[in-house]
């Protein structure tokens, strides 16, 4: 079977988290040559180097998504080594819990500053060397809450829920210059953002409880979804909601 991303050069930020490394492996078995991003410096060569032998051609970068220069920088590092950019993933990301109240506003300038300023400055840095492929691929991480309320991380939510739209004007705009955007909906992923919650409350913790399949989702099964968006499969989707959240928010 043809690799399905063979020839494609993708960026994936936020690499050396439990979601990005599974893409990371994931793209690199399906032939796609990589840029592979996060702050954590080390991580992201320790990164490179593990999926070296899977044949992949690699470049590690260290990305502060939040700082338009660093974005810049990441981009011309890109340029200079493939002359190219087929997929751009969006997956940086941090987590505040505290509700409307508890919020602190220097923890709410940091999730927007991350979650949803860092998306945007990703597409706009990236979108020209995007555009100029006639056939590539944005996919922005979202959440089940860009989706639904939960009571609680107000900072979170809001971020999430601007990526999702942000996704969708985004897809209108570039749907006839070679460039689809969708956005993905992890549910409850046992990464190490929320590993401790899992150990502590195991399948008594409250979202997996809600979860109709029972269960934590595994970060491959996140990875899967933005395969099929990144790749030619899913030529004909642009502004799309892909949830994957073992059935969460289908109540």
């Amino acid at each position: 079977m043809p690799e399905r991303l063979a020839d494609k050069v993708a960026l994936i930020t936020g690499a050396t988290g439990g979601i990005g490394q599974a893409t990371a492996e994931l793209f690199a078995r399906e032939g796609a040559r990589l840029v592979v991003t996060d702050l954590a410096e080390k991580a992201t060569e320790e990164l490179a180097t593990r999926l070296a032998p899977a044949g992949a051609e690699v470049l590690a970068a260290r990305l502060d998504v939040s700082s338009a220069e660093s974005w810049s920088e990441v981009i011309e590092l890109t340029r200079q080594r493939f002359g190219r950019l087929d997929v751009l993933v969006n997956l940086a990301g941090i987590v505040d819990w505290p509700g409307v109240e508890d919020t602190t506003q220097e923890s709410w300038d940091r999730v927007i500053a991350v979650n949803q300023t860092g998306t945007w400055l990703g597409m706009k840095a990236a979108m020209p060397l995007l555009r100029a492929t006639g056939n590539a691929s944005v996919v922005n991480t979202s959440s089940v809450l860009g989706l639904v309320g939960s009571g609680a991380a107000a900072a979170y939510q809001a971020s999430k829920g601007a990526v999702r739209l942000l996704t969708k004007t985004a897809a209108v705009e570039y749907a006839t210059r070679g460039v689809r955007v969708n956005s993905v909906h992890p549910g409850v992923i046992a990464t190490p953002m929320i590993q401790d919650l899992l150990d502590e409350q195991g399948d008594r913790q409250p979202d997996i409880v809600r979860t109709p399949m029972r269960r934590a989702g595994d970060p491959a099964e996140v990875a899967a979804a933005m395969l099929f968006l990144a790749g030619d499969e899913s030529s004909f989707v642009t502004g799309t909601e892909l949830v994957v959240d073992g059935g969460l928010t289908a109540y």
